[in-house]
C-alpha cells in the first residue's frame, strides 16, 4: 500500500524512528533492505548545523543507491535557525521529507528548551513548523509525544496546531516526557490524534513484532506504523511487519550466523564513512544488540565491549557464529 507524505510518495506503511546513535546510514540501509519504507537520520541540532560544525554535518549524510526515502531530522526552538538549518540539511543531504523533533525526552535536549519541551509552547511549535515550511520546498514532518506528563495530556490539541502550520505528516509517540520510555505506550491518545487531524499520522510506541505493527494501525486508525527500539539489532522486524499487515505468515529470522555477518557489515558500513575507530566505538553496543536473547553469548558480550579494531570485531564475529546457535525457535 502507498502513502503520500505531501509530494512524496511511500511504498509501504512501516517506517524507521530517528533514534540518536542508532539510525546512522548504516543501520538505515540494512532497515531499508528489509523493507522499511521511510528511514530517518539521527537528529541533528539546527544551531550546531548553522555554525557549520563538521560532525554534525556528517549526520547528515545519505548514501545515493537508497533503496526509500529519508527524513533529515533537526532539532531546536527557534523559528529563524531552524528555517536555515532547514535549507542546509537539505542541501547537504538530498533528503526527501524535513522532520522536526519535538518528543526527545533527554535531559539535555529539554534544558534547551528543546525536543518534548516544545509540548509545553504550542505556539512557538507552530511558529517553528511556519517558518520551516516557507523555507523548504520539501514535506515538513514532526515527530512529538502524548504530552509532557499525565497532567498534560495535549497531543490532540498539539497536533492541530501542527497541521495548521502546515505540517504534511505528523508522528505521535504514545508516551510522555515524563515516562521517559517507560511504562506501557498510550495507543488510545495516538487514535484520537489520528481522529482529530486531517494529515497522516504515524503511530510509533510498543512495537515489537510484525503482529505489534499489524495491530497498532487497526487499534489507531493510522496511516503509517514507525518502529523505533524494537528493530534494534532486528532489521528484519520490517519484513515481518510488512508481511503481518498483508495478511501472510512472518518469516522467521535469519538463523544466528546470518544475524552476526548482518552485523558486521552494518559496522564495516559505518567504518567506511566514519572512520574504524569511531565504528568500532559505537559497534560495543550495536554488535551485542545482535545477541539479545542468544544463550550463552554473556562472554562475547564481554569481549565485544572491547573491540576497537575491525580485525578484533571479525574474530568475535567467527567466534560466535563457530560456537553459539540458537536454542530457541526463531520469530
Amino acid at each position: 500500500m502507498e502513502v503520500q507524505i505531501g509530494n512524496v510518495t511511500l511504498r509501504g506503511r512501516v517506517t524507521l524512528a530517528p533514534m540518536a546513535g542508532v539510525t546512522d546510514a548504516a543501520f538505515r540501509r540494512l532497515c531499508e533492505q528489509q523493507g522499511a519504507a521511510l528511514t530517518c537520520t539521527e537528529m541533528v541540532s539546527a544551531r550546531a548545523l548553522c555554525y557549520h560544525d563538521e560532525k554534525t554535518k556528517s549526520l547528515l549524510w545519505l548514501p545515493e543507491d537508497r533503496a526509500c526515502p529519508t527524513a533529515a531530522q533537526l532539532f531546536g526552538h527557534e523559528p529563524e535557525i531552524l528555517a536555515e538549518a532547514a535549507s542546509m540539511a537539505l542541501e547537504l543531504s538530498g533528503a526527501e521529507i524535513l522532520d522536526l523533533n519535538m518528543g526527545c525526552p533527554v535531559g539535555k535536549v529539554i534544558r534547551s528548551g528543546d525536543g518534548s519541551a516544545l509540548m509545553r509552547d504550542p505556539d512557538l511549535a507552530g511558529r517553528m513548523v511556519e517558518a520551516v515550511v516557507h523555507a523548504v520546498d520539501v514535506p515538513v514532518t514532526v515527530k512529538f509525544r502524548k504530552g509532557w506528563d499525565n497532567g498534560s495530556v495535549n497531543a490532540v490539541e498539539f497536533a492541530k496546531v501542527i497541521e495548521q502550520a502546515g505540517a504534511s505528516a505528523i508522528a505521535v509517540h504514545g508516551r510522555t516526557r515524563a515516562q521517559m520510555y517507560a511504562g506501557k505506550a498510550d495507543w488510545d491518545i495516538i487514535r484520537d490524534v489520528k481522529r482529530a487531524v486531517h494529515i497522516p499520522v504515524f503511530a510509533n510506541g510498543d512495537i515489537f513484532s510484525g503482529t505489534d505493527a499489524a495491530h497498532i494501525l487497526r487499534y489507531t486508525g493510522c496511516d503509517l506504523a514507525m518502529i523505533g527500539r524494537g528493530c534494534f539489532g532486528d532489521p528484519w522486524l520490517f519484513a515481518r511487519a510488512n508481511a503481518a499487515m498483508a495478511g501472510e505468515a512472518e518469516p522467521k529470522r535469519p538463523p544466528l550466523a546470518e544475524r552476526i555477518a548482518a552485523a558486521v557489515e552494518q559496522i564495516e558500513f559505518a567504518a567506511a564513512q566514519k572512520g574504524e575507530r569511531v565504528a568500532c566505538l559505537e559497534a560495543r553496543s550495536q554488535f551485542c544488540w545482535y545477541l539479545r536473547g542468544v544463550p550463552h553469548a554473556g562472554q562475547y558480550k564481554q569481549d565485544i565491549v572491547h573491540v576497537s579494531t575491525l580485525e578484533e570485531l571479525h574474530h568475535v564475529a567467527r567466534l560466535i557464529q563457530l560456537n553459539l546457535r540458537d536454542e530457541e525457535p526463531r520469530t
